[in-house]
């Protein structure tokens, strides 16, 4: 056999694609961030029903806020809550019925209605507090100390630019689900 009197030329080597730092992508962070908020929804429903109480989250949620609280009229809960008035007196009655909150004359002024946690109550958010923390601490158990540093400043970073205020060296949780006093403000545009 005859040689190929023309060497063959070797094909370039394709450069590499730059790579991509997923810290900078918006889509990336944005895919990480809803997908560790369904883990913590499902951890809070979780510790819900592990206290075997017919509550839903969004009326655990709204003893949570009272809890955080204090007394407070239901138009005061409705706005932490992020919903109409009615909706949370929907939410109360099922609660007072179950025997978690009452609602009471305000003594300052007997126009207003108080709404309060009742010791059952408040036992509740205490019992669901409890299990989600052991929850939550179980998962991150399973993290490297350098996995739970980097965590620790990404969610204060991520806390921070969401305008939510971080509660630095408390044991306890201002919050017991998280759901901040206030529902989160969009400047239109």
């Amino acid at each position: 056999m005859a040689e190929d009197p023309q060497p063959r030329r070797q094909p370039r080597p394709r450069p590499e694609p730059p790579a991509r730092d997923p810290g900078a992508d918006v889509d990336a962070v944005t895919h990480a961030v809803l997908t560790a908020s369904r883990l913590l929804v499902k951890v809070s429903a979780r510790s819900l029903a592990a206290v075997a109480e017919p509550v839903t989250l969004p009326q655990y949620r709204l003893l949570a806020v009272l809890a955080a609280h204090g007394d407070a009229k239901l138009v005061d809960i409705a706005e932490r809550l992020g919903v109409n008035p009615s909706t949370a007196m929907r939410m109360l009655d099922r609660l007072i019925v179950a025997g978690l909150a009452t609602r009471q004359s305000n003594p300052c002024n007997r126009r207003e209605t108080m709404l309060r946690l009742t010791p059952e109550g408040r036992t509740l958010v205490d019992r669901v507090t409890a299990v989600r923390h052991r929850e939550i601490s179980a998962i991150v158990e399973r993290l490297t100390p350098e996995q739970r540093t980097a965590l620790v400043g990404g969610l204060a970073a991520f806390t921070a630019a969401g305008g939510e205020t971080a509660v630095p060296g408390e044991d306890t949780e201002p919050y017991p689900l998280g759901w901040s006093d206030t529902p989160a403000r969009h400047s239109g545009g």
